[in-house]
C-alpha cells in the first residue's frame, strides 16, 4: 500500500462501510454542491442514462492558491461526520439525476 501524501484524505482514511459500495456517495447529502451543469458544460453533452446520483470518493486535498475563488462549505472533520450519519442510508433523491 502506498503511503498516503502530505495533506490528503485518502478513500483507506474513511471507513468504507460509510461509503455506498465501500467509494460512492450521494454529493448533496453531505453538503456538496451538484457539478452536473458544469460537468456537462466541460464535456460538451448533457444529461443521459448513463448518469445517476452517486458520486466516487477518490480522496481530498489541502486546498492551494488556485482554490481561492473557490466558496467554503465546511471542514474536513464536518464532512466525514456527514458521510457517517448518512452511511446506510443514501438519499438519491436528493440529486437532481435522481429523476434522469
Amino acid at each position: 500500500m502506498l503511503p498516503e501524501p502530505p495533506g490528503c484524505l485518502c478513500l483507506r482514511t474513511v471507513d468504507p462501510g460509510v461509503l455506498e459500495w465501500g467509494d460512492q456517495f450521494v454529493a448533496e447529502q453531505v453538503g456538496i454542491p451538484a457539478l452536473c451543469e458544469a460537468h456537462w458544460a466541460s464535456v460538451g453533452d448533457g444529461p443521459s442514462d448513463l448518469d445517476h446520483a452517486f458520486h466516487e470518493f477518490v480522496g481530498l486535498r489541502a486546498a492551494g492558491p488556485e482554490d481561492e475563488g473557490l466558496p467554503a462549505w465546511g471542514t474536513l472533520a464536518e464532512l466525514v461526520a456527514r458521510m457517517k450519519r448518512a452511511a446506510g442510508r443514501w438519499d438519491v433523491r436528493l440529486s437532481p439525476n435522481c429523476d434522469l
